[in-house]
């Protein structure tokens, strides 16, 4: 080889200018390139988290509207319950040749009926075990002849309106003698 003349600059002794700076031009395009495709892959995710997120809120607000289309009468429906008990207990003192008996009979379906299409529903467990989850024991009595934690005698129904308790079934509950 030729020793370098003093007249050559560095750049000439690397060899033609246009393949360097092409070699810049590369590895700084490819730089560039993983840069935006690591910003993609964070925008992405955030996207898809951002989705994600969207159709959770979705979900929570159409369960909160068919909660409360199916318990919006709750209120109501514990206030006619009353009523219900009122008109039962009149029943159940009135003379069977009292003539508003008929009429008190009448009324008392047509509530029944109203709130069972609204989705109440009686808990009368006359018979069965205790539950405490849907009735309330108010005492309990010695009987040899029941199981014990059975119930003897309902007090007073409970309702369910749609699955939820209302109120419970007061109930007298069986235990040992």
């Amino acid at each position: 080889m030729t020793a370098p003349n003093e007249h050559e600059s560095a750049a000439d002794r690397q060899g033609p200018p246009g393949v360097q700076d092409e070699a810049g031009d590369i590895g700084a395009l490819q730089a560039s390139l993983a840069a935006a495709e690591g910003r993609a892959l964070e925008s992405r995710d955030l996207y898809m988290r951002a989705l994600a997120e969207l159709d959770n809120v979705r979900k929570r607000a159409s369960r909160d509207v068919e909660q409360a289309h199916k318990f919006a009468l709750e209120r109501v429906a514990t206030d006619l319950i009353a009523v219900k008990d009122s008109l039962e207990l009149g029943l159940a003192n009135a003379s069977p040749t009292d003539k508003l008996r008929e009429g008190t009979e009448a009324t008392l379906k047509l509530l029944s009926k109203a709130l069972e299409k609204a989705g109440l529903s009686e808990i009368v467990p006359q018979g069965e075990q205790f539950n405490p989850e849907l009735h309330e024991a108010m005492m309990a009595q010695p009987s040899p002849q029941h199981v014990p934690n059975s119930i003897l005698q309902v007090v007073q129904k409970g309702y369910q309106l749609n699955g939820r308790l209302l109120r419970p079934a007061r109930v007298i509950v069986a235990k040992e003698p």
